[in-house]
């Protein structure tokens, strides 16, 4: 990590805020829910506590808002805000819609087609909006697709002074050639006075823009600063790519969110991986500031100090969720501090004003990339503490053996596949196991912080993937090499996909015409995200592959369509595949989803519980083996850890103290989301968004839990 370089001027304003607190804990207000993570500093935490420990197996449905747009493998990753006792969330559609708190009446709901004009295109996952208020003026921020839009929060209208007409392009101003690419705002930015700074997820090949973070003012829409995580020349970290391709490569984006010291006016961004994810020969070098954690002047953007967590990343171990600010008490000292989640199982501790570690990490050798035309680094971060939430290497011991079959149906799997090292490189000669897998480890749900009791609670998904790498091919016609470029990495060169997740795309003559196919690839539909940006010939010439018809050879091949030069990987990633049976369940012994307490004055844990569970194995006599999950938990005062997540479609609550589950609730689909907690008219509320998919069934429900009156304290 290099060393931080800050402002004279934000020393001292950081010398002064240091001076006049006490050895006392310092809170903010965590009574309410009005951004995204509860509070700013992303703590996930509530103060309420007259749902508790006594009282929580009495929680009943409170009511319930049906959005009714949901289609085949559509999800909800939003989490709910509540501003003034009114609740704010989105569609599968993302259709913003405003609830009474406390009844679920629909008092207003937005349609982004209103505005953007046209047929509903594929926009994305969207797990939240942003609130802002200054005087009378209230305002919901929120995104679809490449375009960010402003609500009167009182009556969901367009603002039409935002931008042009109560929009921003987020394709324009972001200091980068390309006119048009594949941009969706998932994750809701973060509001510093009048500013919202706002990340981006982007293509995960090398059709992907650069991933910088920008700050808007939220009257005007204008950009007023940008923070580039691919540096330009002359800036710092410049120098950790390759020249001749730095303006070629994209990603090293901000997905995952951010959290902010407002107080001190520092935000601090977690970015994910460039671009190609798995091979990187045209991105020689440490490669600043993907996968790291910067921490910026939320006034300028101007770097504070950054640490990295993965150099020259060829495992697509991004950052995968905004960090928490914590308040820990280490050798009798308070230190304000930050902890990053990873999908690698660390936890990444600083003192969140200098950027040095809590505890020691330490630089370890790691295995060396073989295929031609890369060059991995030599060494990646290993922190000694806090302890790992999740297992770190996936070895002989690990092999699923619950049954004689499993085991014999994941060994034969494993064959030409390496494993027992945690940063195995991909290989053009063989397989191997990436654990802690793609979708970690931690994911986007983020982690729950108790600034009481300074413990962390994070869940994780323990689950094997298999990496396998395949030389880019001579191509037999220009259409199979766009295939190869946009569609590989999740479909597979075989057209095969990962079914139920990802589908495979055979035999589509049977289903499509090309009209209708080229309306597919342009729109987008359900989980598949929209190609809009892909140039029409090119797109034509993808149809007619797909479809079975002739194309245009390689030694016929003609001049497509101008835009800016792309580069083609040499080795491709052969399509996203988890190790798993036949029968559908992860090739690892369990567990295979849990959730963690971890005392972060020590470093230490101090419980994990299983996550989740299989009703047909549990029937079985099997014990439960957790499942794997997505969205994250909130802990509150009243003893409680609220969390959905599973595959099982159900919600639960944990005692916090002991990890015992205390109750647990059948949703209408699976809670793939975050919960927010909130109270109003005296009475608390969790609620929680029942989107499904994932690979389980789509929903469109919100259902919120409370107390019945007579067991209100």
């Amino acid at each position: 990590m290099k060393l931080p370089k800050i402002p004279l001027i934000l020393l001292l304003s950081f010398f002064l805020i240091s001076c006049s607190e006490t050895d006392s804990h310092k809170h903010l207000d965590y009574s309410g829910w009005e951004t995204f993570g509860g509070t700013k500093d992303a703590a996930r935490y509530s103060s309420l506590d007259q749902v508790n420990k006594e009282n929580v197996k009495n929680l009943e449905v409170a009511w319930t808002y049906n959005t009714s747009d949901s289609t085949a493998r559509s999800q909800i990753q939003c989490q709910p805000i509540v501003a003034n006792g009114i609740l704010y969330a989105t569609s599968p559609q993302l259709n913003v819609f405003a609830l009474d708190a406390a009844s679920g009446k629909l008092l207003w709901r937005f349609n982004p087609y209103q505005l953007l004009g046209g047929e509903n295109s594929w926009a994305g996952t969207n797990r939240g909006v942003t609130y802002w208020e200054e005087g009378e003026d209230r305002r919901i921020i929120f995104s679809a697709g490449n375009w960010l839009m402003a609500l009167n929060a009182d009556d969901g209208r367009p603002i039409p002074t935002f931008g042009e007409g109560g929009k921003v392009d987020l394709q324009k101003d972001l200091d980068t050639d390309l006119k048009e690419f594949l941009i969706v705002s998932n994750t809701p930015g973060v509001v510093y006075k009048d500013k919202l700074i706002l990340g981006m997820r982007l293509s995960e090949g090398l059709d992907a823009a650069p991933g910088h973070v920008r700050a808007y003012n939220i009257k005007t829409g204008k950009r007023e600063w940008i923070f580039h995580t691919i540096p330009h020349p002359g800036e710092f970290g410049n120098d950790t790519w390759q020249e001749e391709y730095r303006e070629l490569i994209g990603g090293a984006n901000n997905w995952a969110g951010m959290s902010l010291d407002e107080e001190r006016g520092i935000v601090y961004v977690p970015t994910g991986s460039a671009t190609y994810d798995f091979w990187g020969g045209y991105r020689h070098g440490q490669n600043l500031f993907a996968n790291s954690l910067v921490a910026l002047d939320a006034n300028t953007g101007q770097r504070i100090w950054h640490f990295q967590a993965v150099h020259h990343d060829i495992w697509d171990r991004d950052f995968p969720a905004n960090p928490n600010l914590i308040r820990i008490k280490k050798d009798g000292n308070w230190i304000d501090a930050i902890a990053q989640t990873s999908k690698q199982g660390y936890i990444y501790a600083f003192d969140r004003v200098t950027g040095e570690p809590i505890w020691p990490i330490e630089e370890r050798e790691v295995p060396q990339s073989e295929i031609p035309g890369d060059q991995s680094w030599p060494t990646q971060p290993h922190p000694t503490l806090p302890e790992p939430y999740m297992r770190m290497v996936y070895e002989e011991k690990d092999i699923l053996n619950l049954t004689p079959e499993w085991e014999q149906d994941i060994r034969k799997k494993l064959e030409n596949v390496k494993y027992g090292h945690m940063w195995l490189p991909p290989s053009q000669d063989h397989g191997i196991v990436l654990f802690p897998g793609m979708d970690g480890g931690a994911e986007w749900g983020g982690s729950s912080f108790d600034p009481f009791t300074q413990t962390m609670y994070v869940n994780a998904n323990q689950i094997p993937w298999v990496i396998r790498m395949t030389a880019n091919p001579k191509f037999e016609n220009v259409g199979q090499g766009i295939y190869v470029n946009y569609c590989a990495n999740c479909h597979g060169m075989s057209l095969k996909g990962n079914p139920p997740t990802v589908p495979s795309i055979e035999n589509l003559k049977d289903k499509f015409s090309k009209d209708s196919l080229a309306n597919l690839i342009r729109n987008g539909k359900g989980a598949m995200p929209a190609f809009a940006h892909i140039q029409e010939s090119e797109r034509r010439l993808l149809v007619d592959y797909l479809l079975g018809l002739e194309q245009y050879a390689n030694a016929e091949k003609k001049e497509l369509e101008g835009g800016k030069e792309r580069l083609n990987p040499q080795y491709y990633m052969n399509g996203y595949s988890r190790l798993l049976t036949e029968d559908g369940y992860p090739g690892i012994n369990p567990p295979w989803g849990t959730l963690t307490a971890i005392d972060m004055n020590t470093g230490r844990i101090k419980w994990q519980s299983v996550l989740g569970e299989f009703d047909e194995l549990t029937a079985k006599g099997i014990p439960p083996t957790g499942t794997e999950n997505y969205g994250g938990p909130v802990t509150t005062a009243g003893g409680l850890v609220f969390i959905a997540a599973t595959k099982d479609e159900k919600i639960r609550a944990f005692d916090k103290n002991t990890g015992a589950v205390l109750w647990e609730a059948k949703l209408p689909a699976a809670g793939h989301a975050t919960p927010a907690v909130y109270m109003k008219n005296g009475k608390q509320y969790i609620v929680i968004a029942c989107g499904g998919g994932k690979g389980t069934k789509s929903g469109d429900a919100y259902v919120a839990f409370s107390l019945p009156n007579t067991n209100q304290q």
